[in-house]
């Protein structure tokens, strides 16, 4: 409560930096979005100054889409219901506990442990002798593992126990409860028996390396389909070889994952798949893509449980070793929300809740009629009556900026009791113990403005934000993407630097192997078209035409046009070759058709300088130069 109180006597001082028409940004506004952009400089006056004029022609573009109603738009609302929820999880935790969850998961996510897991099932309904054969088959095993005289496949064989090779985790990669037991072995020892819901488990660490990282890649993914059988998944494989042959002629992957993978969730975005690290998928999987040494590396194809993978490496990034940087904290902290090791550090949360917002029970409506009507409320069996009964528009709890009602109450007990996930034969005083818990954390959540200053300076940078793109694309990207007139003009006022690179008319041919890129060669030096003899050969052959500057596809310069060049085996079987149309020597005129892309983006900068000085003109700018200085100093 004292760091939300400071934070309100902050702002509540805050000096005036930049002035515009009638509105204002404080000093502290600015500094806020000032370091959270900045980058190292070595003027400081000069940075400041330049981003005191871009915040400044920010905040113009803004206040003209305000004006412009766009943030009543029911698109602009639903996007920031969206990020509201999106962000609000953040708020909802108790700091010291967070804090001590966190520098747990830095320790553990700095080290990768390789584990094999023993399990033995124990049904509810088991008898107390067959607990006590599972609990002793266990207990064997784990006094035999830490011996080290026999194999784990043998031990797990004798023992009738399931063994199973889980790769390396990481932090997060287990429940919690396992995690604990993991990360307290050193490679080579095992545990000892542990009693979860369903089972005995024990665990053993064969090896532990420091992180691997996150790895961000794409893949094609020629799935298997149910009950597979060898001759199927030969067949796949060699689809997947002849994709793979395409992709070393120099065909894009993300055409080829769009055309063959059936991956649902990657397919129409390249093949490409959230970053991930240690854990997340199969070992085998891991493995492929850590072999890839660079980005752009592309592998052959391997097969895991899933079907048969083609996976192209497009980024790595070390594990941080610094507990403070800024993106493992963001990370580490979203897979804290998820996690199930959360729930005592909202239980604690739920209760600082309670005393923030003032919570307290209502005088209206007492103990007896709340579970009395609760029990009427369940005996409706269309459960239609939460608003009609005597105390559902009274108080039932009351928070110093307002209240829940009665009918609050009776919806969640009927929501509550036929959650089987949720009702294990709670008796009403204790279900009214979760319900003032659950309705306190809910209201600081519908009110998370009115309690935490960085929650409403975080929404607002997400509308502000939100707003300048919808400004902009009306009234600059779509207006210069339009404005063909405009646009031709401006191109012929500056045609002369729009050009082109050394470059050619090339017909570039890929072919699933050297026989038939010779038979497409000599095919093509005899006459025929090679759109037809593509689509004749759909999946051996790829080809396709254009205008390419040289060293878009190493042509070297001065091979003679109207000229095939050799063909060229790749290692993998495929093979290709080009056929030189014209060549054209440097710094040829794009024509505007050409050039189209490269215009329309400098229209645009030419359209904003325009209607950003017009608005400078709507709302003069006055920059106090002494709040400035003291920015500076």
């Amino acid at each position: 409560m004292l760091f939300v109180f400071a934070l309100f006597s902050y702002f509540g001082e805050a000096q005036t930096l930049i002035t515009y028409g009638n509105y204002t940004v404080s000093k502290d506004e600015f500094l806020r979005a000032y370091n959270k952009n900045k980058s190292p400089v070595e003027n400081r006056e000069q940075s400041v100054r330049e981003y005191v004029n871009l915040y400044t022609n920010f905040k113009l573009k803004v206040k003209a889409a305000e004006q412009m109603k766009l943030d009543t738009s029911e698109q602009v609302k639903a996007d920031m219901d969206n990020f509201r929820r999106q962000i609000e999880e953040n708020y909802l935790h108790d700091e010291k506990a967070m804090s001590a969850l966190m520098d747990e998961a830095f320790v553990r996510s700095q080290l990768d442990l390789e584990v094999v897991h023993f399990s033995v099932a124990v049904d509810s309904n088991a008898t107390p002798a067959d607990t006590v054969r599972a609990y002793t088959a266990m207990r064997e095993l784990s006094a035999a593992l830490k011996s080290g005289k026999a194999s784990d496949e043998s031990l797990a064989s004798t023992y009738g126990v399931r063994r199973k090779e889980l790769g390396f985790i990481t932090v997060f990669s287990l429940p919690y409860s396992f995690e604990n037991i993991v990360y307290a072995l050193k490679p080579g020892e095992s545990s000892t028996p542990y009693r979860g819901k369903t089972a005995w488990h024990v665990f053993k660490v064969v090896s532990q390396r420091k992180s691997a990282g996150k790895w961000k890649v794409a893949q094609i993914l020629f799935s298997y389909p149910p009950d597979v059988d060898e001759a199927t998944k030969t067949s796949i494989m060699h689809k997947a070889d002849s994709v793979y042959g395409l992709l070393k002629g120099g065909a894009a992957f993300a055409d080829m994952a769009s055309t063959y993978s059936q991956d649902k969730l990657s397919y129409l975005i390249g093949g490409e798949l959230p970053e991930f690290g240690t854990g997340k998928y199969e070992s085998k999987f891991e493995k492929e893509v850590m072999s890839l040494s660079k980005d752009g590396d592309i592998s052959r194809p391997f097969s895991s449980s899933f079907g048969v993978h083609i996976v192209k490496r497009i980024g790595y990034t070390p594990m941080p070793s610094d507990q403070n940087d800024a993106n493992l904290q963001y990370d580490l902290k979203q897979q804290l929300l998820q996690d199930g090791r959360m729930k005592t550090a909202k239980e604690k949360f739920a209760k600082d809740v309670m005393r923030i917002t003032k919570m307290q029970k209502s005088n209206e409506v007492s103990h007896a009629d709340l579970f009395r009507y609760a029990d009427t409320m369940m005996n409706d069996p269309m459960g239609e009556i939460a608003g009609k009964l005597p105390i559902s528009k009274k108080k039932v709890l009351l928070f110093d900026k307002g209240f829940t009602t009665g009918a609050d109450w009776l919806t969640f007990v009927r929501d509550f009791k036929t959650n089987p996930d949720l009702y294990k034969g709670e008796d009403y005083p204790a279900i009214w113990e979760r319900y003032q818990s659950v309705a306190a954390v809910d209201f600081y959540r519908k009110n998370l403005e009115k309690y935490n200053p960085q929650f409403e300076y975080q929404l607002n940078e997400f509308r502000e934000g939100n707003l300048l793109f919808e400004v902009m694309e009306k009234k600059v990207w779509s207006q210069a993407a339009k404005d063909t007139i405009g646009l031709k003009k401006y191109y012929d006022a500056h045609k002369q630097t729009y050009t082109w690179a050394e470059s050619a008319d090339v017909l570039v041919v890929n072919a699933v192997s050297e026989a038939v890129a010779k038979a497409t060669l000599a095919a093509l030096q005899s006459g025929e078209n090679w759109k037809t003899l593509m689509n004749a050969k759909p999946g051996e052959i790829q080809a396709d035409s254009g205008r390419y500057e040289l060293t878009q596809l190493n042509i070297i310069s001065g091979s003679p046009a109207g000229t095939y060049s050799v063909i060229q085996n790749n290692a993998d079987g495929t093979a290709g070759f080009m056929y030189y149309f014209r060549f054209y020597p440097a710094n040829q005129p794009r024509g505007f058709e050409d050039a189209r892309g490269l215009v329309i983006n400098d229209y645009q900068t030419v359209l904003e300088k325009e209607w950003v000085a017009s608005l400078r003109k709507k709302y003069p700018v006055k920059v106090d130069e002494k709040v400035l200085q003291s920015i500076i100093k």
